[in-house]
């Protein structure tokens, strides 16, 4: 655990503990394993009574997809405790009364409003899509921006520049995103983690940020984004923060660095932040 004395003095003078937020690819799991001892440390947590949602950017699966894996592969929760940011985004369409082109896996597309026929596309969403970045899938986006002279939006779910799966680090969204916001001339409007207000809209209602620590694998996205509404941010090295790449000198400026979910838990529970 990298946590310097004064980080740990810090973190003591603070108010305890009421809420988890929890980032799941890279955290809680990677594919279809539970990173070590997961799911037990996710049952300590719950039994000292900190309130827990899952916060995720994944945007390959439907929130009912990422919850039937999560129960099959050992977790205990309820669908209602996952907040994706397709959920965000699926809320944003609607609310805008947006016809997107969507960059999207199939089953992610779940999660979103079906097209109006007869009405003009006028946005793009992007997700994490592998097969569907092409040129051309990209290209036809590019067309829809590019023609509305700057009306239409262009929705990024999240703008990761990279995540872990089983056979390594791989290539997010984000770039694509970069692409065509430089190609067409539309800025982005990013939906998910590191954006304040998706934040906000999870915390456990009754909860100030204050009251709550956000338990990621991602410096940025899930830590310093959090911490920048008062939450406390813990890192996790089991996802796509690499350690091995990051001098003493230059570790990220986040609350806490932990080996695992799991030891994350034993801090919460050495430390007696209830």
């Amino acid at each position: 655990m990298r946590v310097s004395q004064t980080v740990i003095k810090k973190i003591r003078d603070m108010r305890p503990i009421k809420g988890a937020l929890i980032d799941l690819s890279g955290t809680l799991h990677i594919d279809d394993q539970p990173t070590e001892a997961a799911p037990e440390a996710l049952e300590r947590l719950r039994d000292l009574g900190v309130t827990v949602k899952f916060v995720t950017n994944t945007t390959k699966e439907s929130v009912f997809s990422l919850y039937d894996r999560l129960i099959r592969i050992g977790f205990r929760l309820e669908k209602d405790e996952i907040y994706g940011s397709l959920s965000a985004a699926s809320r944003y369409v609607q609310s805008n009364d947006l016809n997107p082109y969507y960059i999207l896996t199939e089953d992610a597309r779940r999660d979103f409003p079906a097209n109006t026929p007869d009405r003009p596309l006028n946005a793009v969403v992007v997700g994490l899509a592998p097969e569907r970045f092409s040129y051309q899938y990209l290209n036809e986006a590019f067309r829809i921006l590019h023609a509305s002279r700057g009306t239409a939006k262009l929705i990024a779910i999240h703008e990761g520049k990279y995540y872990k799966a089983k056979d390594g680090i791989s290539l997010g969204p984000g770039c694509f995103v970069k692409g065509l916001e430089y190609s067409s001339g539309v800025p982005s409007v990013c939906i998910g983690k590191p954006n304040a207000y998706f934040f906000r809209s999870a915390l456990p209602e009754g909860l100030e940020p204050q009251d709550c620590v956000m338990i990621g694998d991602d410096p940025n996205d899930d830590c310093i984004g959090a911490m920048q509404i008062g939450m406390r941010g813990f890192l996790v090295e089991t996802g796509k923060y690499q350690p091995e790449l990051q001098t003493t000198g230059k570790l990220p400026e986040v609350t806490g660095i932990f080996k695992n979910f799991s030891a994350v838990v034993d801090h919460i529970v050495e430390n007696i932040y209830m």
